[in-house]
């Protein structure tokens, strides 16, 4: 274990956020993102936009990240990037940037999972969960269960066998018309509808792993049979059909966390990923922990969707741990945790 305290700059360009954030003796300094807004026009990220898009940002957002702090480039230890999962092209973006910048400055590389650096975004500020605990990581590409045993030792003990949480959310949003991205409106709508107004059918997996297919296609034949009967149907029964589609994907999620903190005796319980800002589940999550005796932990807006702050102190645990990479890094799209 080195004995020095890093001060590292994080970039994170998994998908459609480019963000930079620098961290000095574990504390988290800034955390700066420049959004995509040109993917809203086409109803979800495009690669190819995303990728041209971070060409465009990575320089200014880096530049902001170094000068808001203070650090000159002389006293990083450290350059650390998202290795994956996410776009290929969005990837290649963020790594290529951290290698030359490594290679000029004559730095190490760290690189980073972005799924594990979800989970430890629980660490930039208190409260801190104690070691073991279980994080429902939950956004637009995953949903896990994750067994954290230490800082960079975590296991999978289940996931979906399909599509993701987030793009169920978005999905059905783009189903009834509503703009990219559609999961924040469908919480926005569902906070003023009934929650029991509609029932979907959804598919049941064994043990601690999700599907989240079933339920999309029973939602897609739902609305479409209800606009047969009235064309006007979604807009005159928006809230209560946000209410209970986000009830119904909530409650699976918790059916299946509740099964893990009952397998492994566990309950300790953090969230995290994009979904992790949904209040829906943040509101259940709390009211299942005062019923359960949990103890939970749920990081702050920020750090839920794509941000490099969570990169940054998942680089610091792997510098202090001496896990650097060489030159020859790529970056792998599909990369799993514990991987």
């Amino acid at each position: 274990m080195s004995q020095l305290l890093p001060t590292i700059l994080a970039i994170e360009s998994s998908c459609d956020e480019t963000s930079a954030s620098v961290i000095r003796n574990g504390k988290v300094l800034n955390n700066v993102i420049a959004s995509q807004a040109v993917h809203q026009q086409h109803g979800g990220v495009v690669p190819e936009l995303a990728s041209r898009a971070h060409q465009q940002n990575i320089l200014q957002v880096v530049n902001d990240a170094m000068t808001q702090c203070g650090i000159k480039k002389e006293e990083l230890n450290a350059i650390a990037f998202t290795r994956g999962p996410g776009l290929m092209g969005s990837l290649l973006v963020g790594v290529s940037f951290a290698k030359g910048m490594a290679l000029a400055l004559d730095l190490p590389l760290i690189e980073v999972n972005h799924m594990e650096a979800h989970v430890l975004a629980h660490f930039i500020d208190e409260p801190r969960p104690q070691f073991p605990f279980l994080c429902l990581t939950v956004s637009g590409g995953h949903t896990q269960i994750v067994l954290v045993k230490e800082y960079l030792l975590m296991e999978v003990l289940g996931q979906t066998q399909d599509d993701a949480v987030g793009e169920a959310f978005d999905k059905a949003a783009k189903m009834m018309g509503l703009p990219y991205p559609g999961g924040p409106l469908i919480d926005k709508f569902a906070q003023l509808g009934n929650a029991n107004a509609f029932t979907f059918s959804q598919t049941s997996m064994p043990n601690l792993d999700f599907s989240f297919s079933g339920i999309k296609t029973a939602f897609l034949y739902f609305l479409r049979d209800r606009k047969k009967e009235d064309e006007n149907f979604v807009e005159k029964n928006l809230n209560d059909i946000c209410a209970s589609l986000q009830h119904h994907l909530v409650q699976m999620l918790m059916q299946k966390l509740k099964r893990a903190v009952r397998q492994t005796d566990i309950n300790q319980i953090a969230i995290a990923g994009g979904v992790a800002a949904n209040s829906g589940l943040r509101n259940t999550l709390t009211k299942t922990a005062q019923e359960l005796n949990w103890k939970i932990y749920i990081p702050e807006f920020q750090y839920c969707t794509d941000n490099a702050a969570m990169i940054a102190m998942a680089a610091h645990y792997k510098f202090l741990a001496g896990k650097f990479c060489g030159m020859d890094v790529a970056p792998i799209p599909n990369l799993g945790v514990g991987v």
